[in-house]
């Protein structure tokens, strides 16, 4: 790391540990740390290997002297949060790339680095085919223990880190009852398989033919495919390391990445808690753009995590692809999912048998109706489609009980109290129906002496209404700073089909033992990768822009409409709110030109720190963070009271803590990167339903030059003093070829 590196992070710790124990009577003067030479202090990346110290950080500043509280930076567990999604996204029609190889070059000269549990080299997704030598590439392939480990002219760089999870005592509660394996710990092999997925998603190349089970066959791809791609492995089976995060992220902004995807969360936590948030600013600082998940802890509100301002983080919804199957008996034909393997032949009806009639000798019914282990009388279900009420054991486990029995396939019917149906890898034909389709089917098993049916899939494209808000999908609000809206985006996360390692199981399930190259996973882990790869052609189109024009640029064009001309809904049916989606879905070839873009700089992110509190109960303390320093190395001055948090130069805007009557203030600023020489932009402001109204100042924004930035004001008056909860409005600059939105939220709330 160079010497401005080195400053940098030095200083954000000189200046947290000075200031925590500051009395809040010294609160109100303005800090300023002056920052000596420190060229003699030891290069802090030069440790981060696989090689590196635990707890590096501390150690270093130890050496020179500095006392400080480990638990100030407390270890946290974090957790690992297609052929059909870019098609949906409109970066292709019909197979046409469209914008996407034209404009954005399909991301050519970009390398987007993936901080996950590694990656599978031997995938198609990650063949060097047509690809030259990297070039300003400063990384390296570190196979650690693994000699069969290889990267090429795509797949670029491999680390290995895992000093932090093997600090003893760190795993008292692995994930999901997981253990360290040391050939997992070793190696920056995938031995889970999430890791090629989330980096095939956002820069995988071609691979025709590319299936999850036979099913939604196609092409597979990256967002970015012709970019190259680099895994840091800090993620195992067993989970993550926040220590190994940070080294992971310090190094690929070392190596030289452009785009770092983050599929990984823990629960939402202060800045100065937050090793990633720490990690992922200096990231930004020097020009990479972060993308993370939003988690996977919806639809509760105030779930949602990586809430720092300079992350783009990225709830899921599903696109408009459905795994369906159905199940025809007598004259009837109930639809449901399934990702099954296989189909009952068309024509050939089979013998149909609920659970409760097929109960062995020494079982209960009540076992029997659940398909549970042992419950079922081989010779009542042998050559029989069984019919398996949902609940207690696994969906896919109650498909491999009927197999055990000798049925050749299962209906799984919803209880009453069902409500989602899910396209599961199931072990032999199989569907999944609701509670009330399948009451058909329980009336014609009762009153048809020998009843018969089959079971049929198909892959359907076009579906409606789409996309629709994940219920997995993290919701708002910001726990930590409500006046910064997240997550910021949506992209798909459901059902996408991606590279997978063959080294992992294709599922979670204890009794698996199927090994597939591309499998089909559901998470914001998947929807992340997504904007990412969008990111990754944004930089390759305008190789100049910062992290904050690219997020900006993807923000203010997403959209908010469904493909049925409606609002996006969350799971319910509901429709959804900026709280779900943020700005709105993902929209990738109307953000490779947005016209204008709120270019947040690093002194605004500081300014930003200044503004917040790091805890409830240390509300009168300010959390300022000088870590921006020039190439003068002057140090960043913060001025106390002059900032508030809704001022960030954010592309939405959310103002929280209103007063119960008045006007409130917001200032915003924005940059034009469209064409010129002169262009005029106008606003159009979308009120409330009650309690605010919004009104911008000036209306007009005129530029008569590239780059040329104009300010403008968002004035909210509460004229209703009995308003309680959300309001949701929003305001468009338009010049009638761009459409640069930003939702605006508003509370009398503070949280």
């Amino acid at each position: 790391m160079g010497r401005g590196g080195r400053v940098l992070l030095l200083a954000f710790v000189l200046f947290l540990t000075s200031h925590l124990t500051t009395p809040a009577s010294a609160a109100t003067k303005s800090c300023l740390l002056v920052l000596s030479d420190l060229t003699s202090w030891p290069a802090l990346i030069a440790g981060v290997t696989n090689q590196y110290e635990q707890l590096y950080l501390f150690k270093e500043i130890s050496a020179i002297g500095l006392q400080i509280d480990n638990s100030l930076f407390p270890d946290r567990l974090h957790k690992v949060q297609t052929t059909r999604s870019w098609e949906f996204l409109g970066l292709e029609s019909g197979g046409e790339p469209k914008e996407w190889k034209y404009d954005a070059k399909f991301g050519e000269g970009v390398v987007i680095g993936n901080v996950d549990t590694g990656v599978s080299p031997t995938s198609q997704s990650f063949r060097d085919d047509g690809f030259g030598a990297p070039s300003g590439w400063r990384g390296k392939c570190d196979s650690g223990e693994d000699s069969t480990f290889h990267c090429n002219k795509k797949l670029i760089g491999a680390r290995i880190f895992n000093a932090g999870i093997q600090v003893p005592n760190f795993l008292d509660q692995p994930v999901e009852g997981k253990q360290l394996n040391q050939t997992d710990l070793n190696s920056p092999r995938d031995y889970d398989g999430h890791g090629s997925h989330t980096l095939s998603t956002a820069g995988g190349g071609f691979v025709q033919g590319a299936s999850a089970f036979g099913r939604g066959k196609g092409t597979a791809k990256g967002g970015s495919p012709r970019a190259r791609v680099a895994s840091y492995k800090a993620c195992y089976t067993a989970g993550c390391s926040s220590l190994d995060i940070l080294a992971a992220i310090l190094a690929a902004v070392e190596d030289g990445v452009h785009v770092l995807s983050l599929s990984v969360g823990a629960p939402a936590a202060d800045y100065v808690a937050d090793l990633m948030a720490i990690g992922t600013l200096y990231a930004v600082h020097k020009g990479v753009a972060v993308v993370a998940s939003a988690g996977n802890s919806g639809p509760q509100p105030g779930s949602v995590s990586n809430l720092a301002p300079w992350i783009l983080t990225v709830g899921a919804s599903t696109m408009d692809r459905d795994f369906a199957a159905d199940v025809v008996f007598g004259n009837s034909t109930i639809k449901g999912r399934s990702l099954s393997a296989s189909t009952l032949p068309v024509g050939q009806p089979y013998p149909m048998i609920s659970g409760q009639n097929a109960c062995a000798a020494d079982q209960s019914i009540d076992n029997s109706t659940l398909c549970f282990p042992g419950s079922l009388d081989p010779a009542k279900v042998r050559g029989k489609i069984v019919v398996c009420t949902r609940g207690v054991n696994g969906r896919v486990e109650k498909g491999l009980v009927v197999k055990q029995a000798g049925g050749i396939g299962m209906v799984l019917c919803n209880d009453a109290g069902g409500v989602d149906i899910i396209a599961d890898p199931h072990l032999l034909p199989a569907v999944h129906c609701s509670y009330s389709q399948c009451w058909d089917l329980f009336k014609h098993l009762q009153s048809t002496q020998f009843p018969v049916g089959y079971i049929t899939a198909k892959d359907e494209l076009g579906v409606k209404p789409a996309p629709v808000m994940a219920d997995f999908s993290s919701r708002r609000p910001n726990t930590i700073t409500p006046q910064i809206l997240k997550p910021d985006v949506t992209a798909p996360g459901v059902d996408v089909i991606a590279a997978y390692s063959e080294e992992a199981p294709a599922t979670d399930l204890p009794f698996e033992d199927r090994r597939v190259p591309y499998n089909m996973v559901s998470g914001t882990s998947m929807s992340c990768p997504h904007v990412a790869g969008v990111a990754g052609l944004i930089k390759a189109k305008h190789p100049d822009w910062s992290p904050a024009m690219i997020k900006s640029a993807i923000m203010t064009t997403a959209f908010t409409e469904a493909n049925d001309e409606g609002q996006i809904r969350d799971e319910t049916g509901a429709a959804a709110t900026t709280f779900s989606y943020g700005s709105g879905h993902v929209n990738p070839v109307q953000a490779l030109d947005p016209g204008l873009v709120y270019g947040t700089t690093p002194y605004d992110y500081a300014n930003f720190l200044c503004s917040v509190r790091p805890t409830q109960t240390q509300n009168l303390i300010p959390l300022p963070l000088p870590l921006f320093v020039g190439a003068n190395a002057n140090p960043f001055q913060c001025s106390l009271g002059a900032y508030r948090p809704e001022n960030l130069n954010y592309p939405s805007i959310s103002a929280a803590c209103l007063p119960g009557s008045g006007t409130t203030t917001v200032k915003r600023r924005v940059r034009n990167v469209g064409a010129g020489p002169w262009l005029q932009y106008n606003v159009t402001v979308v009120q409330p339903a009650a309690g605010v109204r919004i009104t911008v100042q000036p209306g007009t924004l005129s530029f008569g030059k590239i780059n040329e930035e104009k300010e403008f004001t968002v004035k909210l008056d509460v004229y209703d003093t009995a308003m309680a909860g959300h309001v949701f409005g929003s305001i468009e600059w338009s010049d009638g070829k761009h459409r640069v939105r930003s939702p605006v939220v508003a509370t009398t709330k503070c949280g």
